[in-house]
């Protein structure tokens, strides 16, 4: 592969993952703002590493990873802040889409990052093992406990 910090290279990467990262940290974080600083804090991370990846699987797994990671950040930093009131009420309108995006967002990270891998991104239980670095069955699991949630989550809505 060729090296990073090349404009060609720099230019791919964006291209090709930034709205799936974009995507993947919106599932984490309440504001557009917060999951585009984690993409962005993403490929910075990327140029300052600069790690060397094995293939593009690889390099998807570690910005999939890396993104998790930096949304999960960015969400517990934001849950300990203080906020006066006013913007607390404006916080409070929520951005979120659908209701079943809204209760993918309530999960644990844990079964919230798998669900949106499969059904939002298409990828199969072992990409996914193979991107988180987790065993398949342990995806498996994952997968049916938080659809099992899911499933509890939108019957008490209703």
């Amino acid at each position: 592969m060729v090296p990073f910090g090349t404009d060609e290279t720099i230019c791919r990467v964006v291209e090709t993952y930034s709205s799936m990262l974009l995507r993947l940290a919106s599932t984490r974080l309440d504001t557009a703002a917060d999951a585009e600083d984690a993409v962005q804090e993403t490929f910075l991370k990327l140029l300052t590493v600069r790690p060397v990846f094995r293939d593009a699987e690889h390099e998807k797994a570690w910005l999939i990873r890396t993104t998790l990671h930096r949304a999960s950040d960015i969400r517990r930093l934001a849950e300990r802040r203080n906020v006066p009131l006013e913007e607390a009420a404006q916080a409070a309108a929520p951005e979120r889409g659908s209701d079943l995006l809204a209760a993918v967002r309530g999960l644990p990270e844990k079964y919230s990052a798998v669900i949106h891998l499969y059904y939002y991104e298409g990828y199969s239980i072992k990409e996914i093992a193979a991107m988180l670095g987790l065993p398949a069955p342990t995806v498996g699991t994952r997968l049916a406990r938080g659809r099992e949630r899911l499933r509890q989550m939108l019957k008490e809505e209703v």
